[in-house]
């Protein structure tokens, strides 16, 4: 049995084979996935799991440099912002528009699908190196 806090085995299968710069996306369950990009789904039911509870779970295992929020969430879900900044502590965020990041979705290894039922609660995390 593993001895990580992350027992999803989807997900550390992704991680583990990211390299830098490698991009995994974390969405709430209304985000369209596109049929390209591995979907990895969490989600039960409303709210379950939460999008910050799988952000965290993710954060245990993956080392970020960048993240990529839509401009839009700072303005219509401040408070799931401010989780994701609480959370990311001083990792560079950049900034474009919702449509932007629908599109960079091609270009990640998984979308991992939440229950999270909260406007804009989508982020794009970019690998960086533990060393």
């Amino acid at each position: 049995m593993r001895k990580t806090a992350l027992l999803n085995s989807d997900i550390s299968e992704v991680i583990s084979k990211m390299g830098h710069k490698d991009m995994i996306a974390i969405g709430d369950c209304g985000l369209p996935i596109p049929d390209e990009t591995r979907r990895i789904d969490l989600a039960i039911i409303k709210n379950l799991p939460t999008f910050i509870d799988t952000l965290k779970a993710i954060l245990l295992e993956l080392q970020v440099e960048e993240v990529i929020l839509a401009t839009e969430t700072k303005d219509i879900n401040p408070k799931v912002f401010d989780e994701i900044k609480e959370e990311i502590k001083d990792t560079k965020i950049t900034f474009i528009s919702h449509e932007e990041l629908k599109v960079k979705l091609k270009e990640c290894k998984a979308v991992v699908r939440t229950g999270e039922q909260t406007p804009y609660a989508n982020i794009i995390l970019k690998s960086g190196v533990v060393f």
